[in-house]
C-alpha cells in the first residue's frame, strides 16, 4: 500500500521526483489553464497540454518550481466550480497511474478547498495500484506502483483535515485488499484458503469470525451453498464476521457472494473470458473488507458480514440441470442452469443474515452477465425494497461511484414458479439481472434490503481513473457511505 504523508509548504518549494497538479480545459488544448498557477500558463501553453479529464502532461524541472519534473492532469472543465469531487478522484488516479514505476510524488490543489484536496489524495491513492504478486523482480519493476507520495497544503492542515486524509487512505488501503483478492488466481484461492484469510484478517481488527466447512454447512441444510460446490474437490465454507461496537445505533448484514471460480459447472461457460471468472468472488470481498474497514474507522454501529464461498467445477459428483435442492429456510429449488449459481450461495447465507432482524440489510454480487448488458462495463445495478435501494443509490452518488435503480416487475416472480419444486432458479431470459433480484427477495423475510449486482463493475480490462487491470473494488465505498452516514 502506498505511503501518505502531508506537508505544508509552497507548491514552489517542493522538492518531489514528480509534482502532480491539476489543470483546467479549455476551448482548445492549448488554451488550458493550470489551477492557482498561472506562473506555469506559458509552458502549459508551449507544449498544448490538455484539460480533458485524465490526460495527463509530463514536464521537466519548470522555471519556478523546485520538482525535479511536474506531471499535468487534466479536470475535464474549463470552470473549477463545475469540477465534482469525482472528476478529481479520477483525474488525479490517472496521474498516479502514469506514475508507474515512480517510487515518491507529491500532489497539490493550488488554492482548492479541503473536499477537493482530500478527493485529489483519495484518488491519487487508489490509482496507486498494481497486482504484481506472481511476476517476477525485472518485471515487477516496471510496473511498481508509486510507493510513497505527500500531500501538499499551504498552511497546517486542520485537526479535520488531517483526519479525513487519514480516512481517505484507510479506505484506499480496503479498496486494494479488495482488488488483492479477486486478481489472486484461483488455484491460490479457494472456499477454504478465502475463509483463512478472512479470520485472520477480522481478528487483527477485533472483528468476531465463524466459519461453517461442508460438515457444518451439509448438517445446518445449507443446500444452495452445498449444490453448488459438491463438484468440487476444494469444499465450500460460510464465513459470518461480526462487528458490534458499544452503543451501536444501527445494525446492517451485508451478504457477498464468493465464488472463487465459475465454470458454470455442468451448465460449462464459454472458454472466451472463463479466466475472468476469477472474480466471481467479488462481493465476498467487498463485503469483508467493508466490515474490517468499519471496524478500522470505529463507525459506531454494528455489521455483519456473511461471505458465501464455493467452486462451480463441473466434476463428476456436480450438481446436474433438473436437481432439486431444499435450501436454508426449507423452500425447494429446482436447478434449471447450473450457471445461475451465485444466487443460490446467496440465498442460504441471506437466510440467516435476515434470521439477525437487522434494520438494514444488503447483498453484493457479481450476479448477472444481463446487467452488462443492461448498463455496460461502468455502472452497476442496485435493487431492493424501495427504500433500502433509494438508500444505496443515494449513497453510491456521495461515494462517486456508478449505479442505477432498476425495478422488479410483479409479473417476473410468476417466472420462477418450479415445475417439481417452490422454484426455480432461473426465470425467462428477458430482465434476467431482474428476475434474479427476485429470485434472492424470497429469501429476505421482508426486511428493508438493496441487492447491488456489480456483475459490470468488478473487474475490468480497462484501466480508467483511479480503476486499474483486474479487480476494481468498486462498491466498498458505497456501502461505507451508508454505513458512515447512519452511524452520525
Amino acid at each position: 500500500m502506498t505511503d501518505m504523508k502531508i506537508t505544508a509548504t509552497k507548491v514552489e518549494s517542493v522538492t518531489a521526483e514528480v509534482l502532480v497538479l491539476p489543470l483546467l480545459a479549455g476551448e482548445k488544448d492549448a488554451d488550458a489553464t493550470p489551477v492557482g498557477l498561472p506562473k506555469l500558463s506559458s509552458a502549459v501553453s508551449a507544449v498544448r497540454a490538455s484539460g480533458a479529464k485524465g490526460a495527463t502532461t509530463r514536464l521537466p524541472a519548470v522555471n519556478g518550481l523546485k520538482a525535479q519534473s511536474v506531471l499535468l492532469v487534466g479536470l475535464g472543465s474549463s470552470d473549477l466550480a463545475d469540477v465534482t469531487d469525482e472528476h478529481i478522484r479520477e483525474a488525479f488516479g490517472s496521474a498516479a497511474r502514469a506514475l508507474t514505476g515512480v517510487k515518491s510524488a507529491a500532489i497539490a490543489f493550488p488554492g482548492g478547498s479541503d473536499d477537493q484536496v482530500v478527493a485529489a489524495a483519495e484518488g491519487f491513492a487508489l490509482g496507486s495500484y498494481n497486482y504484481i504478486e506472481h511476476k517476477t523482480a525485472e518485471s515487477a519493476k516496471k510496473s511498481t506502483p508509486v510507493e510513497s507520495f505527500e500531500v501538499v497544503t499551504v498552511s497546517k492542515p486542520s485537526k479535520e483535515l488531517s483526519a479525513r486524509l487519514d480516512r481517505a487512505m484507510i479506505v484506499a488501503e480496503h479498496v486494494h485488499a479488495v482488488r488483492d483478492l479477486v486478481n489472486t488466481p484461483p488455484n491460490l484461492l479457494f472456499p477454504e484458503a478465502f475463509a483463512d484469510i478472512a479470520a485472520k484478517a477480522a481478528k487483527k481488527v477485533g472483528v468476531g469470525v465463524e466459519v461453517l466447512d461442508e460438515k457444518k454447512l451439509l448438517a445446518g441444510g445449507y443446500g444452495g451453498i452445498m449444490g453448488v460446490g459438491q463438484g468440487s474437490t476444494r469444499k465450500p465454507r460460510l464465513v459470518k464476521l461480526t462487528y458490534v461496537p458499544k452503543k451501536a445505533t444501527r445494525h446492517v448484514s451485508i451478504v457477498g457472494k464468493g465464488i472463487t471460480f465459475d465454470t458454470g459447472g455442468i451448465s460449462l461457460k464459454p472458454g472466451a473470458s472463463m479466466d475472468e471468472m476469477t472474480s466471481d468472488m467479488a462481493g465476498a470481498a467487498t463485503t469483508l473488507h467493508t466490515v474490517l474497514t468499519a471496524a478500522k474507522l470505529e463507525l459506531p454501529i454494528a455489521v455483519t458480514g456473511f461471505l458465501a464461498l464455493a467452486e462451480n467445477m463441473p466434476g463428476g459428483g456436480a450438481q446436474r440441470p433438473g436437481d432439486v435442492v431444499t435450501m436454508r429456510n426449507g423452500m425447494t429449488v429446482e436447478v434449471l442452469n447450473t450457471d445461475a449459481e451465485g444466487r443460490m450461495v446467496m440465498a442460504d447465507a441471506l437466510v440467516d443474515a435476515a434470521a439477525e432482524k437487522p434494520d438494514l440489510l444488503i447483498d453484493v454480487a457479481t450476479l448477472t452477465g444481463a446487467a452488462v448488458v443492461a448498463l455496460g462495463s461502468r455502472t452497476a445495478a442496485v435493487m431492493g425494497t424501495e427504500d433500502a435501494r433509494d438508500e444505496l443509490w443515494a449513497a453510491s452518488k456521495r461515494a462517486g461511484e456508478a449505479f442505477w435503480p432498476l425495478p422488479f416487475p410483479e409479473e417476473l416472480r410468476e417466472t420462477l414458479n418450479g415445475r417439481v419444486a417452490d422454484l426455480s432458479n432461473i426465470g425467462e431470459r428477458p430482465g434476467g439481472t431482474l428476475s434474479a433480484g427476485v429470485f434472492l427477495q424470497e429469501f429476505t423475510d421482508g426486511l428493508p434490503w438493496a441487492h447491488l449486482d456489480i456483475a459490470p463493475t468488478g473487474f475490468t480490462q480497462k484501466p480508467y481513473g483511479y480503476t486499474t487491470r483486474g479487480g476494481t473494488g468498486q462498491s466498498l465505498r458505497t456501502m461505507l457511505a451508508v454505513l458512515e452516514d447512519t452511524s452520525r
